[in-house]
């Protein structure tokens, strides 16, 4: 019988006015190691409702394509519900974080994340100015 692990984790991350996209693939993948664990899960969520998390291939096309999709679903400048509240100028951010989710759930098998060869995980922050964002890590899994 295997015992059952939890582990968690929490990385800050900087990232400019939104969108701007990081790639966090190598930082959750040494965590998986030191954790020891060879097979479970692993959930990967942003704190704060202008960021998300999602998995892309991190290379300059594709994050500019990323960029423009989630602009133009939700761009800046136009009326939101959200302005007439609190007149921060952000309600795209609201809307753009929420398109995309702030999380993603990953297996774990053989110690590694089972990701695609060209697939990273990456945090976006879609405010109008600089954040660093919270992302909690909770890994379950047998060693």
């Amino acid at each position: 019988m295997t015992n059952l692990q939890l582990h968690t984790y929490h990385l800050s991350v900087d990232l400019a006015t939104g969108p701007d996209i990081q790639d966090i693939t190598s930082e959750l993948r040494d965590w998986i190691k030191c954790s020891g664990v060879k097979t479970g899960n692993l959930d990967v969520f942003i704190k704060g409702s202008t960021g998300s998390v999602t998995t892309i291939e991190y290379e300059p096309g594709v994050v500019a394509n990323l960029k423009r999709a989630v602009t133009a679903l939700a761009p800046p400048g136009l009326e939101y519900a959200h302005e007439q509240a609190w007149h921060d100028g952000n309600g795209h951010s609201h809307v753009q974080a929420a398109l995309l989710g702030p999380s993603v759930s990953i297996p774990v098998r053989d110690g590694k994340l089972t990701l695609g060869t060209w697939q990273q995980v990456v945090v976006i922050n879609h405010d109008n100015g600089p954040r660093k964002r919270t992302v909690f890590l909770t890994l379950i899994g047998c060693s």
